[in-house]
């Protein structure tokens, strides 16, 4: 072997050893307990297959959500997000889990499951009127609203679900207002056509991305964190939501809120 090779294999050894030292070096990044929160022993089939369609450590790990913190898991239906925020806030942390009564009978024993036997000792359940959730005020660090705030237009003019009329700017107040400064909102739903406003709530359970920052951006949040995990491109977005062909398969948006603090 000529001396040039050895030299250019030895340059080579070199910045390999350099890489794998750089890389080792690095800190433990805090996704780890999102990771482990999703791996925790004792969750369901059902949860772990839901897993593969809503990639929950990836969204959670954008709000940052950490031990002690105090979340609401705002028409959280059987739990799921509840469960894994359970992990993630620990012993000295708590989640509020909320349903209203329509809600509650959708998740029916799933919910009650999940919850029996105090198996989420941090995890208190209510059922709220959602006009008058009464939360208090600056209390929350984080709020997830998973796939249900296009349901606060829901008009349920039949009477077919039992689902009540909802003061949906009373809702999004008290939201805003438990929201301590620096709070965090997690908003993930179903994608309705650009300029559709809230006109598919009731029909096709979908809301438009850009109302729904509105929605939020005039009650003191801001957007600080987005994800395209759960894009779709090929939705035409005419489709009902929840079943049918577009069952998982909808164009979803993913937005996190902060809520603006005093003098930033």
């Amino acid at each position: 072997m000529n001396s040039h090779a050895i030299h250019l294999r030895m340059t080579v050894g070199a910045l390999v050893l350099a890489a794998a030292l750089a890389v080792g070096s690095l800190p433990c990044r805090a996704a780890d307990s999102y990771d482990a929160a999703v791996a925790h022993t004792g969750r369901s089939a059902a949860d772990l297959k839901r897993d593969a369609l809503d990639h929950p450590a990836e969204l959670l790990r954008l709000t940052g959500i950490k031990p002690g913190m105090h979340v609401a898991d705002v028409l959280a239906g059987d739990g799921y997000y509840s469960e894994l925020l359970s992990d993630l806030v620990g012993s000295k942390g708590q989640v509020l889990m909320l349903n209203n009564a329509a809600f509650d009978g959708f998740a029916g024993d799933d919910r009650k499951t999940r919850l029996a036997g105090n198996r989420l000792p941090n995890v208190e359940y209510r059922i709220v009127d959602l006009d008058h959730m009464d939360l208090g005020a600056a209390t929350l660090d984080a709020i997830v609203l998973c796939k249900v705030y296009h349901d606060l237009y829901w008009v349920d003019s039949a009477g077919e679900f039992g689902w009540p009329k909802i003061d949906v700017p009373a809702v999004l107040d008290q939201l805003a207002r438990a929201l301590k400064p620096g709070g965090v909102l997690l908003l993930v739903d179903h994608s309705a056509k650009p300029g559709h406003g809230n006109a598919d709530a009731s029909t096709l359970h979908r809301i438009e991305e850009a109302y729904a920052r509105g929605d939020f951006e005039k009650r003191g949040l801001q957007v600080v964190a987005t994800s395209d995990l759960l894009r779709h491109p090929d939705d035409a977005r005419d489709q009902i939501s929840y079943k049918g062909p577009m069952l998982g398969k909808t164009d979803k948006f993913v937005l996190v809120f902060r809520k603006a603090q005093p003098g930033k």
